[in-house]
């Protein structure tokens, strides 16, 4: 297989905007509209969406790479990055802190010029605490990159990179693309769209590090979209990726092995639009969240409060197998009879939704009220 790089016009991508333009459409109608909701967010609402979409971002793009961490390690680590915390919060997997803080340093210099330095600086960042890796450099040596899956002794080769000796001029050509790159267009937003998707496949070719491509590389998207839109994102490009990850890794490997990429961009598009998408219903429920709380404020103790903001906390998605007495003690370290009771008066007063019957009685949010 003769793979992209190894082409005559590497790196001369070539794209059909025509295809694209619904595309681009569809994205310039959600954007505004949310937009428009993200005016609505106090401030308080408008930290709690990006604290929600960064440690998305954190825990689904290590998953990409079979890297797992805690929830609550990641929003600790990012809630100190952010000043969220009058006090340090504790963080249990210090491996967490490094993908942590790399979502925070991505975010906060959107605007800023790619720079080698800058791609090796998040490099450092997201491997601080790795040892046997090359950490803050390109890979060296003379043993191929390559990109494989199956069993040991039956590997199947998807993408090859370019020689490590080739690496640091393939890096200086990129950056110099990334800051000075013509995308064919004079709309804005279509040119953050095709920026961030060809900059992804791009840097995924070069693989330039012995390990963390692609977290780095779904950072650069994320700088490139954001920097594109002359606003930090709000949402999640790896949650959906994470979601059909074997889709993914076809796309690439596709755009790998040609410089025509008008399928990549539709698929990493597409992939942005569902992201987007997905933030629409998180300000909605955050949004429902504020109205909740201030429309039943003066019903609630503070146990119910507890209650229901660990319901909430679970998100658009719902609080999984919903509240029952048994959860409810377990939060609250009450009796059964309280935790029935209080589940009972919040359903009276049409806080909850009572789903199911006897035994296997439990309860939903209200946000209909």
């Amino acid at each position: 297989m003769t793979y992209n790089w190894q082409r005559k016009d590497w790196p001369n991508f070539k794209y059909d905007l025509e295809t694209l333009q619904p595309l681009f459409m569809e994205f310039a109608l959600d954007w505004a509209e949310l937009k428009g909701m993200e005016k609505g967010l106090s401030k308080d609402l408008e930290e709690e969406t990006l604290l929600n979409i960064m440690v998305s971002e954190a825990i689904k793009s290590s998953a990409i790479e079979g890297e797992f961490y805690s929830r609550e390690d990641v929003m600790s680590s990012i809630k100190n990055k952010l000043g969220l915390s009058k006090t340090s919060l504790m963080v249990k997997d210090r491996y967490a802190a490094g993908i942590s803080e790399l979502m925070v340093i991505v975010r906060k210099s959107f605007q800023d010029p790619l720079s080698l330095d800058m791609l090796k600086t998040w490099h450092t960042t997201l491997f601080a605490y790795s040892k046997n890796l090359l950490v803050g450099d390109w890979r060296s040596g003379k043993e191929p990159m390559q990109i494989v899956s199956g069993p040991l002794g039956r590997e199947q080769v998807h993408f090859e990179a370019p020689p490590s000796d080739r690496v640091p001029k393939e890096m200086e050509r990129f950056v110099e693309w990334y800051n000075q790159g013509n995308l064919l267009t004079n709309d804005s937003q279509a040119s953050a769209l095709l920026k961030s998707a060809i900059a992804h496949l791009y840097f995924e070719s070069i693989h330039p590090f012995e390990d963390g491509n692609g977290r780095i590389g779904r950072a650069i998207a994320e700088k490139a979209l954001s920097q594109g839109l002359n606003k930090p994102i709000l949402l999640s490009i790896s949650k959906f990726i994470e979601t059909d990850k074997n889709s993914y890794y076809q796309a690439l490997k596709d755009a790998q092995g040609t410089l025509e990429i008008t399928n990549w961009i539709k698929y990493f598009v597409k992939v942005i639009i569902a992201a987007q998408l997905d933030s629409k219903v998180l300000v909605w429920f955050l949004l429902k969240k504020a109205k909740f709380f201030d429309q039943y404020r003066e019903l609630l103790e503070a146990r119910h409060t507890k209650v229901l903001g660990k319901m909430f906390d679970a998100g658009p998605e719902g609080f999984k197998g919903g509240m029952s007495a048994k959860k409810y003690m377990s939060i609250t370290k009450l009796s059964k009879s309280t935790a029935t009771r209080d589940l009972q008066y919040l359903h009276q007063h049409g806080i909850l939704i009572q789903k199911g019957a006897g035994r296997s009685v439990w309860y939903e949010l209200n946000l209909e009220g």
